[in-house]
């Protein structure tokens, strides 16, 4: 096992981090809002990685963007992005995931700073019976209680 690959994001993993961060969710002053790779919201993405680490650290080394402009950028994520890979899709879901947590985005999406719970949010009623085919489906593991049983 590489014994770099639980290591923390060195600091150029971390400059081309935020480069392609600052690219895929770039600061809007219309709107108030910062950019992805806004310090606070890029710290909070890297404290954030976990498990997601070794794939976000690949696609880190995927993506290049050595002399090219902002337009050219965007080709090279959406390229990547639509390769369906899996470091695509954690790189994502962290960069995201912290972008939404950030109280300045929240309140400019007219959100409440603040955590879900305790005080939880009200959702609109919705056709339950839309789940009935995953209640009625067997299930998609082995339940090892039965074994232990034995």
């Amino acid at each position: 096992m590489d014994s770099t690959a639980d290591a923390p994001l060195s600091a150029a993993e971390t400059r081309n981090l935020g480069d392609i961060a600052g690219t895929m969710i770039p600061a809007d002053a219309a709107l108030g809002v910062p950019g992805a790779d806004d310090p606070v919201i890029l710290d909070d993405i890297v404290k954030s990685l976990g498990r997601d680490l070794p794939l976000v650290r690949a696609a880190l080394a995927a993506i290049d963007f050595t002399g090219l402009d902002r337009d050219r950028r965007e080709a090279v994520i959406n390229d990547y992005y639509a390769s369906g890979a899996a470091a695509a899709r954690a790189l994502g879901r962290v960069i995201l995931g912290a972008y939404y947590r950030d109280d300045r985005v929240l309140l400019a999406l007219r959100q409440e700073a603040r955590a879900p719970f305790p005080k939880g949010y009200t959702l609109e009623q919705g056709d339950w019976s839309l789940l009935d085919a995953v209640r009625d489906r067997p299930p998609l593991w082995r339940d090892d209680r039965k074994e232990l049983a034995k």
